[in-house]
């Protein structure tokens, strides 16, 4: 977790201390549940806007703490109990736990990952095929609770296949990971693209299995607000949300600047024993295909930023029906539309997007 002294310290690396005490009284801090568990520059198409250089959030009035989180279950009861104010939503996690718990009042505000980022990686030489070929067994997860699960259920789902005979093992992330896969422990893992990156840069050769159509044609991340405070602090969530929109597009155009940023805001996620450049290089294969996953498909109809559609979440009910086991999810859920809102993205939108990736293009630090 980022505190308010880590976060001075930052500033402070950029001569901005003496003007943090009045900064920080203007300031609503918004803080975020980082599943990821650790900060570090994967978080640049959010983190890259609080530097002063490009100041996308404060000059909205607001800013992002980080606090790094083990699981998507642990994200929930923290924006539950309101220790953060927005998180991650992953409608497999997040409709059971909304049908199962009606007090859970969460709205997806912003989609952050308008294309799937989950893959499925085994052991070049490994029998495995196709998604179908999961059924029966032992699969590698970050954590037991992590997304791998409910996404390998919901794919099983939609091939009409069981997961009963599936094993879930938690092998964490990059050497364990890739030394699970190597030693057999798993004979495959599921998990976002950059956990597979960060297993491939430890030595371990991967194979990547097609996702299931159905699935891979989705969105892979929202970020959901308690309904409470999309009332109570609509233009807050709005600043928010459009330096995330801005963070995004600049990062997308200049990872490389994207990372530098990251840094300078956060210094303590340096590299440790390597230099910058072999750490950004190493960071680039990370978010060699998370980039282009922070952007919407060029035949996307809806290209606004963040923007969800009723079609999409309905289909996100469907499988989450499959993959729970309970074909009247939909029915105990209600209108769906309880799940998600678009009314901050046009607002979120209002900013000149070509304007931000000239600025990514011709930005020196």
């Amino acid at each position: 977790m980022l505190t308010r002294r880590d976060f001075a310290l930052g500033l402070g690396g950029l001569g901005l201390v003496g003007g943090l005490p009045a900064l920080a009284q203007n300031l609503r801090i918004m803080k975020v549940a980082n599943t990821a568990a650790v900060n570090d520059p994967q978080q640049c198409f959010v983190t890259a806007g609080q530097s002063p250089k490009l100041n996308f959030y404060k000059s909205g009035g607001v800013d992002v703490e980080y606090v790094n989180m083990s699981s998507m279950t642990q994200a929930l009861q923290s924006l539950r109990a309101g220790h953060v104010e927005f998180g991650p939503a992953v409608p497999g996690i997040l409709v059971p736990a909304m049908v199962k718990d009606p007090t859970l009042d969460l709205v997806s505000v912003y989609k952050w990952l308008p294309r799937n980022a989950n893959v499925i990686v085994v052991k070049p030489d490994s029998p495995i095929k196709t998604a179908a070929d999961l059924a029966g067994k032992r699969i590698g997860v970050r954590s037991q609770g992590d997304t791998g699960i409910v996404i390998t259920k919901t794919m099983l789902a939609e091939l009409g296949l069981k997961d009963d005979k599936c094993e879930y093992i938690a092998i964490g992330d990059g050497a364990p990971a890739g030394a699970a896969i190597d030693n057999d422990r798993v004979d495959a893992m599921v998990a976002f693209d950059t956990a597979a990156a960060r297993i491939e840069l430890v030595g371990t050769k991967l194979r990547y299995v097609p996702l299931t159509p159905k699935f891979a044609q989705l969105g892979s991340g929202w970020m959901c607000v308690p309904r409470k405070l999309l009332k109570d602090e609509r233009k807050n969530l709005v600043a928010l949300f459009r330096g995330i929109a801005k963070s995004t597009i600049f990062s997308n155009a200049n990872l490389d600047a994207g990372i530098d940023l990251h840094w300078a805001v956060y210094p303590e996620s340096k590299p440790k024993g390597r230099t910058e450049d072999e750490a950004r290089k190493e960071l680039a294969f990370i978010l060699k295909d998370r980039k282009n996953s922070w952007m919407r498909r060029p035949d996307d109809p809806d290209q606004r930023m963040g923007a969800s559609s009723l079609v999409e979440w309905q289909a996100n009910i469907a499988m989450a029906a499959e993959s729970s086991k309970n074909p009247k999810l939909a029915e105990e859920l209600g209108d769906p539309n309880r799940l998600f809102s678009n009314e901050l993205i046009d607002e979120v939108n209002a900013f000149d997007k070509q304007a931000v990736v000239e600025m990514a293009k011709s930005f020196k630090l």
